[in-house]
């Protein structure tokens, strides 16, 4: 069998040969979830790009922290992107209750910490998914946030601002080129295109502000940065695992053995 599908393994979920006994061996307290989109990226990035992103940045993760990563999310909220063929949504409603579902999941099973890797701009409504987690039994972060995307942007040395670079730019083009060349088609060298004034980009969709669905500067793109781009985000993750996973308090001693103690110290 020909074409992409045959890649799917290598995004960077688990071993496709993993079983129950793996996951019970590797005793992970942090789940990590994927969550991309299947929208138009223009005409040289695939349809799966942020899924794509997503899992890239899933698969870095954890080769650095002790993580259970799950496979990804692939269809999310692209409905601004609806004017472009092949682009397919699920309303916000839904992605809600597939990831609130997923945590119940885990945490029956054990695992009381999910990070939400998310790949796909649009898809606001997972910040109040996080928000709405505080006391359900099973705690969330979102990432990554807007300072760890900031500091990676300034560690790769990117040139185009973060407002500028909204869709198929720069970052993107980057991290496919480093981490999935084969992906990326011919013409991102030539399909700059800025639209910074975009106030109303929520009602009127994307179509109302570029032809080619491109917004920003992929021509600027590199492979070595890409490299970079995940090399600052897995760093700017380290935050977030130890707020996840605190180290235990010392235990505090018993009354019984704090007075055994002080008859020792008199003898």
């Amino acid at each position: 069998m020909s074409g992409p599908y045959v890649r799917l393994p290598a995004l960077g979920l688990l071993p496709l040969e993993t079983t129950t006994e793996d996951v019970r061996e590797g005793r992970a307290d942090v789940a990590v979830l994927p969550i991309g989109s299947f929208e138009q990226h223009g005409p040289f990035l695939p349809l799966m790009t942020d899924t794509v992103i997503a899992c890239a940045i899933a698969r870095e993760v954890a080769s650095a922290y002790p993580v259970h990563c799950l496979p990804p999310l692939t269809i999310s909220c692209s409905h601004e992107h609806a004017a472009w063929p092949g682009t397919v949504s699920i309303s916000a409603t839904t992605l809600t209750a597939v990831v609130r579902d997923i945590a119940e999941s885990l945490r029956r099973s054990g695992i009381n910490n999910l990070v939400l890797i998310n790949g796909h701009g649009g898809n606001y409504v997972l910040r109040n998914v996080v928000q709405e987690s505080a006391g359900s039994g099973i705690r969330m972060a979102l990432f990554p946030g807007p300072a760890d995307w900031s500091a990676a942007r300034d560690r790769a040395g990117v040139q185009t601002s973060p407002h500028s670079d909204m869709h198929a730019g720069e970052v993107e083009t980057s991290i496919l080129l480093h981490d999935h060349p084969e992906l990326v088609r011919p013409g991102y060298e030539t399909s700059d295109f800025l639209a910074d004034d975009r106030e109303h980009l929520l009602t009127l969709g994307m179509r109302a502000y570029t032809e080619s669905g491109v917004i920003g500067s992929p021509s600027m793109a590199s492979p070595g940065k890409g490299k970079e781009l995940l090399a600052g985000l897995v760093d700017s993750f380290a935050e977030y695992f130890s707020l996840l996973t605190p180290e235990e308090p010392a235990e505090e001693p018993s009354a019984e053995a704090d007075a055994e103690s002080r008859i020792r110290e008199t003898r």
